[in-house]
C-alpha cells in the first residue's frame, strides 16, 4: 500500500489531500504542530489507514523522530505554513516572526530532505506560492520564502536523487487559512480575486490535491515547480 506523509495535514490543502489519498485506498500520516487539530481532522477523513503525529518542522530532533514514527514512506508532502509574521510591511518587520515563517517554509523542508534518504522511497513535494513571481506590498517575507523554495527543489533534486523533489505553487485557495488572513473580509476578498483571475474563480483544495498527486506520482518529474494558481501570477 502506498503511504504518504503530509505535514500540514490537519487543515487546508493538506487535509483535502489526505482525504483524496484515502479515497484512492492509500495510507496517510498527517502531521502538524497542533495535536487537537490533527485528531479532529483524522476523525473527519474518509475511512482508511490514517495516523497522526505532532511535529515542529524547525526542530531537527522532532523531524527525525517523525521519520522514526512513520518508518519508510513512499511520498512526503509539506503544505505547512506559519502566516503570523508572513504578511507585514518591511517597516514593521518583526525578525522573530519572519524567522518563524522561514523555519516552516524553508528550514523544515531542508530537514525533511536531510533524513529522507533511506526512508522516503519516491518523492518530496514542497508548497511554494505565486507571490514569488507577483509579490504585493506587505508580502516580502512570504515572497522571499516561496522564492527560496523554488531554488531549493532544484538543489535537492540533484543532491538527494533518486528521490524526486518538486514544488507545487498555488495562488489563492479557499481554505480555512483565510479565516486567519482576512477574518470577516474573507468572502469579499476571495470574490474580488476571482473576478480578476483568467479562470474566473479562486482555487479549491481539490485543485491542489490533484496537483500534489500528479506531481508526486510522475516518475519523470523532478526539480520542477508546477503552478496551480488560476493564472494569478499573470494578472
Amino acid at each position: 500500500m502506498t503511504t504518504t506523509l503530509i505535514i500540514g495535514g490537519g487543515s487546508g490543502m493538506g487535509r483535502v489531500l489526505a482525504a483524496a489519498l484515502l479515497t484512492r485506498g492509500e495510507s496517510v500520516v498527517i502531521a502538524g504542530r497542533d495535536a487537537a487539530r490533527l485528531e479532529h481532522a483524522a476523525a473527519s477523513l474518509p475511512d482508511g489507514d490514517v495516523r497522526t503525529r505532532t511535529v515542529d518542522l524547525a526542530d531537527e530532533t522532532r523531524v527525525r523522530e517523525l521519520y522514526d514514527f512513520t518508518g519508510p514512506v513512499d511520498h512526503v508532502v509539506t503544505t505547512a505554513v506559519d502566516v503570523s509574521g508572513a504578511y507585514l510591511p518591511v517597516a514593521g518587520l518583526d525578525p522573530r516572526l519572519a524567522r518563524d515563517a522561514f523555519d516552516i517554509k524553508v528550514l523544515g523542508p531542508l530537514l525533511l530532505a536531510k533524513y529522507a534518504p533511506g526512508l522516503v522511497k519516491e518523492s518530496l513535494t514542497i508548497t511554494a506560492g505565486f507571490n514569488a513571481h507577483r509579490p504585493a506590498p506587505g508580502g516580502a517575507v512570504i515572497a522571499t520564502a516561496n522564492g527560496a523554495i523554488e531554488a531549493l527543489v532544484r538543489a535537492l533534486a540533484v543532491e538527494i536523487a533518486p528521490i524526486r523533489v518538486n514544488a507545487v505553487s498555488p495562488g489563492w485557495v479557499d481554505t480555512d487559512l483565510w479565516d486567519r488572513l482576512a477574518g470577516d473580509d474573507r468572502a469579499a476578498r476571495l470574490s474580488g480575486m476571482a473576478a480578476r483571475l483568467p479562470v474566473g474563480r479562486v482555487g479549491r483544495g481539490e485543485d491542489l490535491a490533484e496537483a500534489f498527486i500528479a506531481v508526486s506520482r510522475n516518475g519523470f518529474t523532478t526539480g520542477s515547480v508546477v503552478h496551480v494558481d488560476g493564472g494569478q501570477r499573470l494578472v
